[in-house]
């Protein structure tokens, strides 16, 4: 079953399109629940000009998500790609 994306506003806010999310969700390097948080995961993927992208979302459940952030990703972050995605 494919993935079904929406898009709260904010995603668009640091300028990621819908293509470099949606790339992202498809070259995704991490994937994870945010400790502390019932339903907010963080995902790390590229973006459609080869970019590291971290995004922000929601799992709505039967395939679907809720993307609020998007933004090319922030140093801080890099460490985590030694986990494996869980997606």
């Amino acid at each position: 079953m494919p993935l079904e994306i929406t898009y709260k506003q904010s995603a668009f806010k640091h300028k990621a399109t819908k293509a470099d999310i949606l790339w992202a969700f498809n070259t995704a390097k991490y994937d994870y629940l945010v400790a502390g948080f019932d339903n907010k995961y963080l995902l790390i993927g590229f973006n459609t000009s080869g970019n590291l992208l971290e995004i922000m979302y929601n799992d709505l459940g039967d395939g679907k998500v809720s993307v609020f952030h998007a933004m090319p990703c922030r140093n801080a972050l890099l460490s985590l790609l030694d986990k494996r995605s869980n997606r």
